[in-house]
């Protein structure tokens, strides 16, 4: 069967290498390169030529950077702009420079050495998104400042797919480069006029057919076929499918495409990791073991320290260069790109990229691991450090009093802030950023720049005379260390927890918090909540419904608390009762009847406890009250008994 065959072994192998990477929770792309290694020329010849696959793989590659394009956007830049615009291209160019010397250090020659440091100047998207989801971390400071780097370090794919065969080639000048860059912006230039012009009113006509069939291969068409007319002009493929990609994600049809192009990408890219894999000798990994972990620890420790280092000189303090360096140190997916290239193009020889390709897995394989360590390291950081610069806004004369903390000023703690506020309890918010602290100066709120983690900042609050801590700062380190300070110099305050997860909420629990808050769960259960009003479902069924979904995510809470275990019991009593409002209208049969005629209390177990009459309430009516036309009648009791049926009164 020919190539047919290499591809089918190749889905099976990957289907069992990515059931593997998913139960040690591990991206998927680990396990595709994995079986690659197994089912390649080198090992089990399972795939004895994967020429062939390579060509394949190839289109997978122009789809990866084309779904990347079409994903691209500036707004996911803003939050951390400087760092990731200017501090991501410098970290690249330190990397490069520090790979150079690493490659020197092991006897490189020039060219080599430059692709060693381009290589490894980019991270994992893949792997560090997996991490930062499997620690709770998503939407902290530190995950934001990561996705932003990642974001230009993609972006700078495109830009080393262009330069790097042209500086390594020695014939290669000055007017040889500038005139591959003229290349690419006349070309990028030309694409935005097209994108803007001609590809929306071609997808507008496709989209007016209902064929999603036909646009799909549109899409396919222009992503590979734009990238393909880059190659026929010396320039990369990918290069010109990750132009085609962003430019199709400025129009009304960019959702569209990237759901589309997604499990195609998806597919292609499976056959290129795998097809990566079987690049890898593992023979040559046993008898280099040596110098491929000699160049995993060079390329961690110096990266992590350049990574590091650029956060922090943008004015980022706390654990997030910690968080930053562990969490970025490893070589990344699209790495195996730029090597493919080299590889081919005669700039690194098998030996060389060997190296890189053993290098870049053991890094991500690494990452959970040595991303872990930035609790530890940041407690043991705190522990001989000196305190973060300590400044206090709008704190009133006389002090703070009866008053709630509230650590940590972001999107949570603004909400509980302005709430606060406008009920004038006073409160104070301790954050170590310079946008919540101005934010607060604008409001006229009490606020300590600092880090709530340290006892100098809590105490800065007067623990001691607050009536509840609050702490909505995201990072699960910084939490456990307020958590614990508090529960051995103010034992009896309470305190309230922003938890991500279930795992982090049993934590918390363990360390004696009062009460976690769920954001995804109160989030959930509010949406639900609407579609069941949307629904007409009646309110108290609602209510009963969110209070059962509370309660069994918050089941310890209840079982460990006397005190809310009695609030659960009233809420059951409440869920037993039901206020109903009925309408009478002219034909209804209550209209001329009085309460003493219908007795309905004893033939239902209803109790009438008002009657909105003319614009007036009438609070517990007498049994004389003749019911009218137009009345709306308020009944309490069981939701079975709420409901008259004339049969039962009659």
């Amino acid at each position: 069967m020919g190539i047919a065959s290499d591809i089918i072994i190749i889905i099976v192998a990957a289907l069992l290498g990515g059931l593997i990477a998913q139960k040690i929770r591990q991206p998927l792309l680990l396990g595709y390169i994995l079986v690659g290694v197994v089912i390649g020329p080198f090992s089990s010849g399972l795939v004895s030529d994967p020429h062939d696959v390579e060509k394949l793989a190839e289109i997978g590659v122009a789809l990866l950077l084309f779904a990347l394009g079409l994903e691209f956007s500036l707004q996911d830049l803003k939050p951390v702009k400087y760092v990731a615009l200017i501090g991501a291209p410098i970290q690249i160019l330190l990397t490069i420079g520090y790979g150079y010397l690493i490659g020197l250090g092991l006897g490189w020659e020039s060219g080599p050495s430059l692709w060693l440091g381009g290589l490894i100047s980019l991270s994992s998207t893949m792997v560090i998104l997996k991490t930062l989801m499997a620690q709770g971390m998503i939407g902290t400071l530190s995950s934001r400042v990561m996705i932003g780097i990642l974001i230009v370090q993609d972006l700078a794919v495109v830009l080393l797919l262009i330069l790097l065969p042209q500086l390594s080639n020695p014939s290669a000048g000055m007017p040889v480069i500038a005139m591959a860059l003229l290349k690419s912006f006349l070309f990028l230039a030309f694409m935005l006029l097209l994108g803007t012009r001609l590809l929306p009113r071609l997808l507008t006509l496709i989209a007016n057919w209902n064929s999603r069939e036909l646009f799909l291969l549109t899409i396919i068409a222009i992503g590979l076929g734009i990238g393909y007319a880059t190659y026929l002009l010396d320039l990369s493929f990918a290069f010109g499918a990750f132009v085609a990609g962003m430019v199709l994600s400025e129009s009304d049809y960019g959702h569209q495409a990237l759901s589309d192009i997604i499990p195609l990408r998806d597919l292609f890219g499976l056959l290129f990791f795998t097809s990566v894999g079987m690049l890898l000798d593992p023979l040559f990994l046993f008898a280099h073991w040596v110098g491929v972990l000699q160049l995993v620890l060079l390329v961690a420790v110096g990266k992590s320290l350049i990574m590091a280092g650029i956060v922090r000189s943008f004015g980022y303090g706390n654990v997030i260069p910690l968080a930053v360096g562990l969490g970025m140190f490893q070589i990344g997916e699209f790495s195996f790109v730029l090597g493919r290239v080299g590889l081919e193009g005669n700039f690194l020889n098998l030996d060389q990229y060997s190296y890189v390709l053993s290098a870049t897995i053991i890094s991500m394989l690494i990452t959970p691991f040595v991303s872990a360590l930035t609790a530890p390291l940041y407690g043991l950081q705190k522990r001989y450090s000196k305190s973060e610069l300590l400044e206090t806004i709008n704190i009133p004369a006389g002090g703070l009093h009866d008053h709630i903390v509230i650590a940590g000023g972001g999107r949570v703690g603004q909400h509980v802030a302005y709430l606060l506020a406008k009920l004038e309890v006073p409160f104070v918010v301790i954050d170590l950023g310079h946008r919540v602290i101005d934010d607060c100066k604008q409001h006229g709120y009490s606020a300590i720049y600092g880090d709530a983690g340290q006892p100098v900042v809590l105490e800065a609050a007067n623990l001691a005379e607050a009536k509840q801590l609050l702490i909505t700062v995201p990072h699960i380190t910084t939490t456990e260390t307020i958590v614990r300070f508090v529960r051995n110099h103010h034992p009896d305050l309470s305190i309230v927890v922003r938890s991500v997860g279930e795992a982090q909420m049993k934590s918390l629990y363990d360390h004696g918090v009062y009460m976690v808050i769920r954001p995804e769960l109160e989030g959930g259960l509010e949406i639900a909540r609407q579609v069941l009003l949307n629904l007409n479902i009646p309110v108290p069924v609602i209510q009963k419904f969110t209070d059962s979904a509370r309660q069994d995510h918050y089941q310890q809470l209840y079982d460990d608390q006397d005190g809310l275990n009695n609030i659960r019991l009233l809420q059951k009593a409440r869920d037993s009762l039901e206020l109903n409002w009925q309408d009478l209208s002219a034909d209804s049969w209550l209209v001329g009847r009085s309460l003493r005629q219908l007795d309905i209390r004893k033939k239902t177990g209803a109790s009438v406890v008002g009657v909105l009459r003319d614009g007036k309430f009438i609070a517990n009516p007498s049994a004389d009250l003749v019911f009218q036309e137009e009345d709306m009648v308020a009944s309490i009791g069981s939701p079975q008994s709420c409901h008259w049926p004339q049969n039962v009164i009659e």
